[in-house]
């Protein structure tokens, strides 16, 4: 019997941590489409996941832009929990904590998948030459995706300083639980000003704005990083391959 176990054990593949909680719809929504990437006819054929989702961690694009509190040391502390809860395979579901990606590596023996280099490298492979960029200001005044994008060669389209503010705002509502219209309309609107500077790609690079990427009507791809995210997780965690729902959506 512990054999089979084993067995068993080693078919499910590794044991997942989400450092999550930023936001906590962001990260139900992580798990719900790690659940539902993941083949399986019965419940032990799933993965096993464990969540750390705490919302006290401390505003990510205040930390970086404003001089906010630090949200490293709860970071740090939701990612030990993880490892010492059996955690294999970390994954944060939320694009501006990458900007402490390589510090809160250091802090863990286990790999922590890097979403926004992962979303850099999906864009390419699909052929991409300019792309848009739906975040946070905090993501894009810092830079950690245009770095992760002209790593792979690719030219980022600038998002001028009116439709970030919009996009922000429409950040801020989702955060609040607002989906309607009027949050849609604001990111479509920047999503399709980034199509008539040029991008032939846009970037969803916000884990709220993946929660309305599917309703934004726009006539090219839309590469939405936290089913990159989900797919690379899986990928680390097992050999299942990407599944084909993470196939780029045209509107």
């Amino acid at each position: 019997m512990r054999e089979r176990s084993g067995t068993r054990e080693a078919q499910r593949g590794r044991t997942v941590g989400v450092l999550g909680g930023m936001g906590p719809a962001a990260t139900v929504e992580t798990f719900r489409r790690i659940v539902a990437s993941t083949p399986a006819r019965r419940d032990q054929d799933h993965l096993h996941i464990v969540i750390d989702s705490n919302p006290a961690v401390p505003d990510r694009t205040a930390a970086l832009l404003l001089g906010g509190e630090d949200p490293r040391p709860l970071l740090d502390a939701g990612a030990q929990r993880l490892v010492t809860a059996g955690a294999e395979v970390l994954c944060i579901p939320c694009n501006t904590a990458h900007a402490y990606h390589e510090w809160l590596q250091r802090r863990v023996p286990v790999p922590i998948v890097h979403m926004l280099r992962e979303t850099a490298a999906r864009v390419a492979a699909l052929g991409a030459r300019q792309v848009g960029l739906l975040a946070t200001t905090g993501t894009v005044a810092t830079g950690l995706y245009q770095a992760e994008l002209e790593n792979a060669g690719l030219r980022v389209v600038p998002l001028e300083a009116p439709a970030q503010d919009g996009v922000m705002a429409a950040i801020e509502a989702v955060k609040a639980g607002d989906v309607g219209d009027r949050v849609i309309g604001a990111l479509a609107a920047a999503a399709l000003s980034l199509v008539g500077a040029g991008a032939d790609h846009v970037v969803v690079g916000c884990t709220e704005i993946s929660l309305v990427a599917g309703k934004l009507p726009v006539p090219v791809p839309v590469v939405d990083a936290l089913d990159v995210l989900v797919s690379s997780t899986l990928r680390l965690a097992t050999s299942v391959p990407e599944p084909p729902e993470l196939v780029p959506h045209v509107v």
